[in-house]
């Protein structure tokens, strides 16, 4: 019991947050991995991950449909 408390009040790290957006946006994820991270990542970190991720992933597709049609056409 104390080892669920404690890790329901530690704070997920960057790299953890990052971790379960990226996981999240490929829709494969395991339910201990979920519960996990559901009990460390606070709303606001998964908002703003969720909107970085978002613009990177905007981002990457942009540019390879912009190198494509460079070198293609």
């Amino acid at each position: 019991m104390e080892n669920a408390e404690s890790t329901a009040k530690q704070k997920a790290s960057f790299f953890q947050v990052l971790k379960a957006v990226l996981w999240s946006m490929l829709g494969v994820r395991q339910q201990k991995g979920y519960e996990n991270d559901a009990a460390k990542i606070t709303l606001k970190q998964a908002v703003i991950a969720g909107i970085i991720g978002g613009f990177v992933f905007v981002a990457t597709i942009l540019t390879l449909v912009m190198l494509a049609i460079k070198y293609m056409g």
